[in-house]
């Protein structure tokens, strides 16, 4: 495994990152079977990775949970992990039971250590923005968490980037903690983070950790043009039904020939594409099966050239849609 800094932090995480969506039962096509679950972080452990993500919302706190049990149970040190989840999503009815104020961040902060099993959080990140809460309240919330020992290092995740850059603004004026990460749905067909929170990050040095990283199983190749999907997740989420396009295609065609001349899988490729991008410091991938997360890590080992970095590229022109911020 190789690692890197997160932003202009000195916190060192695995290349890639364990995203931990998948395990519970929020949704039919997640892993309901808890020792699948755990066979699958153990594995993550044994080839290096030691960033791990998931969030309060994923299954309401099963993941947490899941997680948390595994890595209690793990010979690695939990000095060396690096363990991040996220706060905003609705965990109760009734009043106060989502977003971003005071009461609901220190309150939800608690309950996802309780549920982890730990006495720290490394990297706690806002889910989304709260335009119901000034930022300057939810920014004053994380100060405590940090003071207090709870919480090592605040990001965020999915956002516009003006939002981010008044969040960072805020943030430098009052003397809060700043956000040294961005989560943002990026990958070789959903580029509208080029043209809107890549280069607020690079100038101001935040890390990135792409989310959907294979599109949602777009990018593994699983999919045919001329096929419809009769089942699983592509046959009913309207998330994956906007990749079905004549571009994202013929991204996944120069992805296959590509994979085909380094003998290495769509997935590879595709993972490959983001870890030569300097801005990027870890994707979060969501294996479902020890098989799937073996095949991720082989793209630590797929070397491309400029001129394939280039026309995997070319077919996309990247542009932001704001409604995209609400996925």
């Amino acid at each position: 495994m190789e690692y890197t800094r997160l932003g202009e932090t000195g916190l060192e995480v695995s290349r890639l990152c364990l995203g931990c969506m998948n395990f519970g039962t929020g949704q039919p096509w997640m892993v309901h079977d808890r020792e699948q679950s755990r066979a699958v972080i153990d594995r993550a452990l044994e080839l290096g990775i030691n960033f791990f993500d998931t969030a309060n919302v994923y299954s309401h706190g099963e993941s947490e949970e899941i997680l948390g049990s595994a890595l209690a149970d793990a010979d690695r040190s939990r000095a060396e992990l690096v363990v991040a989840t996220k706060v905003y999503g609705r965990m109760h009815e009734g009043p106060n039971g989502e977003g971003l104020s005071r009461k609901h961040v220190l309150e939800q902060a608690d309950a996802s250590l309780e549920r982890l099993g730990t006495d720290y959080i490394d990297l706690y990140q806002i889910h989304r923005w709260d335009d119901g809460t000034p930022i300057e309240e939810t920014l004053s919330a994380l100060d405590r968490l940090v003071d207090d020992g709870r919480v090592r290092y605040v990001g965020a995740s999915t956002m516009p980037a003006w939002k981010l850059m008044k969040a960072l603004s805020r943030a430098d004026v009052g003397n809060h903690e700043r956000f040294v990460s961005m989560q943002c749905e990026y990958n070789l067909v959903d580029r509208h983070e080029e043209a809107n929170a890549l280069p607020l990050c690079a100038d101001q040095d935040i890390g990135v950790v792409p989310w959907s990283p294979l599109a949602g199983g777009f990018l593994t190749g699983k999919y045919e043009r001329d096929e419809d999907p009769d089942s699983g997740r592509a046959a009913t989420d309207e998330f994956m039904a906007k990749r079905f396009t004549d571009e994202n295609w013929a991204v996944l065609e120069r992805v296959r020939d590509i994979a085909d001349a380094h003998d290495a899988t769509p997935a590879q490729v595709a993972l490959a594409w983001l870890l030569h991008n300097d801005i990027v410091d870890a994707p979060i991938v969501g294996p479902r099966t020890i098989e799937h997360l073996e095949d991720d890590a082989g793209a630590l080992a797929v070397d491309l050239s400029d001129g394939e970095l280039e026309r995997l590229a070319d077919p996309i022109t990247p542009v932001w849609n704001p409604a995209i911020g609400d996925v």
